[in-house]
């Protein structure tokens, strides 16, 4: 093959998030990186993962304000950062400042020694709260990978390897779809719908998120109410209520109500429901300092909660999006991956991330008497989410955003 000629790099970022369901049984515990315990390696990088987080979203949010918005920012950043070990010059330069970080202040090991560190510690196995994210890399047979690059994405990401036959794209199209339904127990199906013809190497980032709520609704008062889309458009959608305690704030600055929703294990769902007509103000306003300070408020509160029962997914080509931030010479002739490989010039051809939210009462499990709750002294105040918000999941014990989304119109699939 004429060096000249650039070979394809298939990116597939992928996940699914289902808030209740059930727990995994099977979740292996892997090898822990080598670390000081009290100063978690993962600590010098939840910063840049926050500031990359609204980077990402708020450029979503630019090139539509009138539909649901869904994605990880954890996994996208991840797989970024496992293909940045195989690139160089400008490719490499972009690919870590897009992600945030300044390597002046931070080195590209401390950089990678965070995601080894946040990657143990989400995969760590919990009867409450299951969390796996995982990655592959399918390899054309041809082709034979640097052995420092397959070694540090095995190490550092815990991405397994396998060789495929690229030539037949119908039948590579199938194994990855496959894996990638696997790992992500069913919920997301053929996510590749093609594969570029000259395509050697894809690499595939899933994370699969399952919990239950600590306080569940009841079913039994889930009802159909009206979900205001915009000033013109209302749709039905079933509706569940819950009256109790919650850690519920009304935020000046934002404009907004602050409801924080805790999952059983180290999980908590962040719902920001804007004043009429103050999103775009909360979405330029909204910072991980602001996050970081609700996180820390434990005081709660009475409240009567209705809240849309609703199922939406995010499906995005990352390379504009990805663009927008400055990460462009990857998917460009210029592309630099040659720590990858020395047998042929790579670029990144596509950059697939999907993403699927499913909010509903409980999980498989919810006693009765979690139903119920004595409230003290004061009347409840009403919080009824029946118009755009936004919701943020994190991981309380790294404090990564594992999700970010906006809710538009629970009823748009």
């Amino acid at each position: 093959m004429p060096s000249s000629t650039l070979w394809s790099l298939l990116l597939l970022a992928c996940l699914c998030c289902l808030l209740p369901g059930c727990l995994a049984e099977d979740v292996q515990e892997t090898a822990a990186p080598q670390e000081d315990q009290e100063h978690p390696a993962f600590h010098r990088i939840t910063p840049n993962l926050a500031d990359f987080a609204f980077s990402l979203y708020r450029e979503l949010a630019q090139q539509s304000n009138t539909t649901n918005i869904f994605f990880s920012p954890v996994n996208i950043a991840a797989a970024l950062a496992m293909l940045s070990l195989g690139t160089k010059g400008t490719t490499h330069s972009e690919i870590l400042e897009g992600l945030a970080f300044n390597i002046t202040e931070m080195s590209e090991a401390e950089v990678h020694a965070g995601f080894q560190s946040l990657l143990h510690s989400l995969n760590r196995p919990s009867n409450q709260l299951e969390l796996t994210m995982g990655s592959g890399m399918f390899v054309n047979e041809s082709l034979k990978l640097l052995e420092p690059f397959s070694m540090d994405v095995k190490n550092l990401y815990q991405s397994e390897a396998f060789s495929i036959d690229f030539t037949d794209p119908e039948k590579a199209k199938k194994l990855i779809n496959k894996y990638v339904e696997k790992g992500t127990q069913g919920k997301i199906v053929d996510l590749v719908k093609d594969l570029d013809k000259d395509t050697v190497l894809a690499l595939v980032n899933y994370i699969l998120f399952k919990g239950k709520w600590e306080k569940p609704f009841n079913p039994e008062q889930t009802s159909e109410g009206d979900f205001h889309v915009d000033e013109a458009t209302v749709v039905k959608v079933p509706m569940m209520h819950r009256m109790g305690m919650f850690r519920v704030h009304y935020c000046s600055e934002l404009s907004s109500w602050v409801l924080l929703m805790d999952y059983q294990g180290n999980a908590t769902a962040i719902f920001f429901l804007p004043d009429q007509g103050k999103m775009p103000h909360l979405e330029a306003t909204l910072t991980r300092s602001i996050i970081s300070k609700f996180l820390r408020k434990t005081d709660r509160s009475s409240a009567d909660i209705s809240f849309p029962k609703l199922s939406i997914s995010g499906t995005y080509d990352l390379k504009s999006v990805l663009s927008a931030l400055g990460i462009t010479t990857v998917f460009s002739n210029g592309a630099d991956l040659s720590k990858v490989t020395e047998d042929i010039p790579l670029k990144v051809s596509k950059a697939v991330h999907k993403a699927v939210l499913t909010v509903d009462e409980k999980g498989t499990e919810a006693a009765g008497a979690t139903f119920m709750e004595i409230v003290f002294y004061s009347l409840p105040r009403k919080l009824k989410f029946d118009h755009p918000f936004l919701a943020i999941i994190v991981d309380e014990e790294t404090e990564s955003p594992l999700f970010v989304g906006k809710v538009v119109n629970p009823t748009q699939q």
